[in-house]
């Protein structure tokens, strides 16, 4: 993805959380998400909080959004990655996750997780696989 093509139409990636418009983000992911319905809002406020987050802007509103929770030596876990539909089918997507995996603070990972459910493809271009040795795996999983 070219940087530019996407600034010189007024779009911008940014992880300063001041820039974030949390009504929108919750919006989604209680509203439109398949893995975070039902998040209540103070959940939601502490994990952008404590998460290194991504905005994706269009003429300073927001158009997109993914988070990454790390020690940023070691792991990372993606997560609660969208693109809003009228921001869709243009390559934001790409440009997002690329931006991502390029910033400087996830570089040298030994570790770089994500669960999706319909987006392999999306992230193979980027160096994810399926998990290996699934088995070592364990989670507690507590829905909202």
């Amino acid at each position: 993805m070219n940087d530019s093509q996407f600034i010189n139409k007024g779009y911008q990636i940014s992880t300063d959380n001041s820039l974030l418009d949390f009504n929108a983000i919750f919006n989604y992911l209680d509203g439109e998400s398949y893995w975070a319905k039902g998040i209540p809002p103070e959940k939601l406020r502490k994990a952008i909080d404590n998460s290194l987050c991504f905005g994706v802007y269009k003429d300073n509103k927001m158009a997109g959004f993914a988070r990454v929770i790390s020690d940023k030596a070691t792991f990372a876990y993606l997560c609660d990655v969208f693109i809003l539909k009228p921001y869709r089918n243009i390559g934001l997507s790409k440009w997002l996750i690329q931006t991502i995996t390029l910033h400087p603070d996830l570089q040298g990972l030994r570790r770089f997780v994500l669960a999706t459910l319909d987006a392999h493809g999306l992230y193979k271009q980027f160096g994810f696989e399926q998990i290996t040795r699934a088995e070592r795996w364990m989670e507690i999983f507590t829905p909202y």
